[in-house]
């Protein structure tokens, strides 16, 4: 049956085991969540010895995997058999392995829990043995989130830490790391490791704890760019281009290229509403102000062709581009085309 991780993990939590858990797709958080769950709370650290398999795809075939399924608990009332990296298993793309896998789908020993760790591919769904696994194990399909999800994400991580956060410091975290949610966890663990419980995790507090320079940061540099505020542009670029390790250009193209891309997206849809705005462009309706003021500024035909520039910028910091020049160069110069 397919699932969220979300309920999965509450329904462990609350000591609910099934069978066999299939969890397979892009973003490894979710995956590892669940898997490093149950590896260390289904069994108490005394049963493990005995009842707690850890394999790896690469070592075993299917056979090897479901010999040790079928094996039953010693002195205790079930035992957890991991196949981790499970997308290298032998034979799991060939159709004994399949044929195997489903057999034992069928009818899964009940004092076992099976999990296959299948993280950064997908079973083919046009295969009997992705029906098999959707239907007759707990199936979840761990997707990367898209931008415009992240936010959410981070406010309901937050939470569930206990602690809270006000959706413009959200929208930072989740602008200045992107959607790489093992770094993201990472990140706002720094950040609460000394906080009270129910404490906020203030904008200050990102600043203080991340590393993220609260006057040369790539928010400060969009709002520069965004108003043609020429010297506060260059002052930052000039704090770039001394400190190259904390603020690589690569990421930093990425980031003007996102924000040039959404104001595309304003220029182009028809609904001007807020709500509409919002919906289209993926960001906060908090945040479009900002976005409307730039716009005043940077007629569809200028955001065109900064969004040339840009990717022109991404192709020579890349080494693809000819005319190598040194990042910082690279920066001055597309600084300088995206605001005259």
């Amino acid at each position: 049956m397919s699932a969220k991780p979300e309920q999965v993990l509450t329904d462990l939590r609350s000591g609910k085991y099934e069978p066999v858990y299939f969890l397979q797709g892009d973003e490894p958080y979710f995956i590892d969540q669940i898997s490093n769950f149950i590896e260390e709370n289904v069994l108490s650290e005394s049963e493990r010895g005995f009842n707690q398999t850890i394999l790896y795809g690469k070592d075993v075939s299917m056979a090897d995997v479901l010999t040790n399924a079928r094996r039953f608990p010693m002195m205790a009332e079930r035992q957890v058999v991991i196949v981790k990296e499970a997308k290298d298993i032998q034979d799991i793309n060939r159709e004994e392995g399949q044929k195997l896998l489903i057999s034992y789908l069928d009818a899964p020993v009940p004092s076992t829990v099976l999990v296959f760790a299948h993280k950064h591919k997908n079973l083919d769904g046009r295969r009997p043995l992705a029906k098999a696994a959707k239907s007759k194990s707990v199936f979840v399909d761990s997707k990367k989130l898209r931008d415009y999800e992240v936010p959410n994400w981070i406010s309901n991580y937050v939470r569930g830490l206990g602690y809270s956060i006000d959706d413009r410091t959200s929208y930072m975290l989740a602008e200045y790391i992107g959607n790489n949610l093992e770094r993201l966890s990472n990140e706002i663990g720094k950040v609460v490791i000394n906080l009270s419980d129910g404490a906020p995790i203030t904008q200050e507090l990102v600043h203080k704890n991340i590393g993220i320079s609260k006057d040369y940061n790539v928010f400060e540099f969009q709002k520069a760019i965004a108003v043609r505020d020429i010297l506060k542009a260059n002052r930052i670029v000039n704090y770039y281009t001394a400190n190259p390790k904390a603020n690589p250009i690569i990421p930093t193209i990425g980031f003007l290229f996102s924000y040039f891309s959404k104001l595309l997206l304003l220029h182009g849809t028809k609904d001007k509403s807020d709500s509409g705005l919002a919906s289209t462009m993926g960001v906060p309706p908090f945040a479009l102000k900002d976005y409307k003021v730039a716009a005043n500024h940077y007629s569809v035909g200028k955001v065109i062709d900064n969004i040339g520039h840009l990717k022109k910028a991404d192709l020579r910091s890349k080494g693809v581009e000819s005319g190598a020049m040194p990042d910082g160069d690279i920066l001055k110069e597309l600084v300088f085309n995206l605001m005259h």
